[in-house]
């Protein structure tokens, strides 16, 4: 399931191959997709994604065109054919993500589309094997979801401590890690991998793990923020392939995290720290042109690797970790443990080829002794004749 560093390279994604290119005519939705129709139309519009915890929004501004320069000018809200800036929320469920391909290339699974104004025609397209995932046009990010974790990271901080009192913090950690009120952008693996490096049980209470946190930074800490170079933390964030717009806020955040560096990281902190490294990995592990994870399976040190263990939660979620699951573990879970079997099959371009047998390892498929069993039963029956 994509989850917060997926859904940001997403963005990334849509804004380095869709920056500059003008899209043209109605956004077009599949036949089987029973997400609602996107009333949007236009001569001429740019698209733009933003993205935040586990939703991407993508903006759709109209544009006036110059056919003859063949570039577009940004045109005022209600002066192109009436029509106004769209913003599309989307949530990627289980498999959903953008491609940009050609027309003739357009994928199967495509269930919304936005069309290029050029020829040959090109195409951004929202895909979904299975249909899990969902659009809002007209939307906003949810009410109901917590500061992004990544980009908001003091805000996320201050909202879960400020609420420990809440009953959310009742249940064991690795459950609680997973509501997206204050956790926006942790998903299955990022849960596992967080708490493995913090050595924590994952079925201990929450409350207890976050207890003793600090809420808010000290005053010190807040002054050290506005003396870090800004020009550091622009480097940090736009070191991911596209160029992103910077907030004061997503400056102060990054900052605040250089200045705790030095210290024993926290729960909460590492909520934050382990995400961007997902995404330092430059899109290789959200890549959807490419769809080479290998740099992203090298970098998963718990979930799904050889040797760690796996229960399964209160809510049917599988949670991985090493030693004791911790008290709150679900009664009589079975647990289970990776075993590294031998793949007897080699990868050539991409594709999965079966290895030669060797001589040695070759069983033949009849031997002397398996012929003489299968002639016996062939003689007893001729003799009863």
């Amino acid at each position: 399931m994509p989850e917060g560093p997926e859904l940001h390279l997403a963005s990334l994604f849509v804004n380095r191959m869709c920056g500059g290119v003008v899209f043209t005519g109605p956004v077009q939705k599949s036949e089987v997709s029973k997400n609602p129709e996107v009333s949007f139309s236009c001569p001429a519009y740019t698209i733009m994604a933003t993205s935040r915890g586990k939703e991407v929004r993508l903006t759709l501004t109209p544009q006036k065109s110059d056919s003859a320069q063949g570039r577009c000018r940004r045109g005022k809200t209600g002066q192109v054919n009436q029509v106004q800036t769209m913003d599309i929320v989307f949530r990627f469920g289980m498999s959903g993500f953008f491609r940009f391909t050609a027309e003739a290339e357009l994928p199967k699974h495509s269930h919304l589309r936005f069309y290029t104004n050029e020829k040959p025609c090109r195409v951004l397209s929202f895909v979904d094997t299975r249909r899990f995932g969902s659009w809002q046009p007209n939307g906003t990010w949810q009410l109901n979801r917590g500061p992004c974790i990544m980009f908001e990271y003091l805000s996320f901080r201050e909202n879960v401590l400020s609420h420990l009192s809440d009953r959310a913090f009742d249940r064991p950690v690795c459950e609680v890690l997973l509501n997206q009120k204050y956790f926006n952008g942790i998903g299955n693996y990022l849960r596992a991998e967080i708490l493995f490096r913090l050595n924590i049980p994952p079925f201990v209470k929450a409350r207890t793990v976050l207890e003793g946190l600090q809420t808010h930074l000290s005053d010190e800490d807040r002054k050290s923020v506005v003396k870090v170079e800004v020009t550091e933390v622009k480097e940090e964030v736009t070191n991911t392939e596209v160029k992103e717009e910077v907030t004061d806020r997503e400056i102060s955040d990054r900052a605040a995290v250089k200045e705790d560096e030095s210290e024993t990281p926290d729960l909460l902190r590492l909520c934050h720290t382990v995400p961007l490294e997902v995404i330092k990995l430059g899109g290789k592990g959200y890549d959807p042109e490419k769809m080479d994870y290998t740099d992203f399976k090298s970098w998963l040190q718990c979930y799904y690797v050889e040797g760690m263990k796996s229960v399964r939660d209160h809510n049917g979620r599988t949670m991985w970790f090493k030693g004791d699951p911790g008290p709150m573990a679900p009664k009589d879970a079975k647990t289970k443990m990776i075993v590294k079997k031998e793949d007897d099959h080699d990868y050539k371009g991409g594709k999965k080829v079966k290895k030669a047998r060797s001589e040695s390892t070759m069983k033949p498929k009849y031997t002397k002794e398996t012929v003489q069993e299968k002639e016996v039963p062939q003689r007893r029956a001729g003799r009863r004749k």
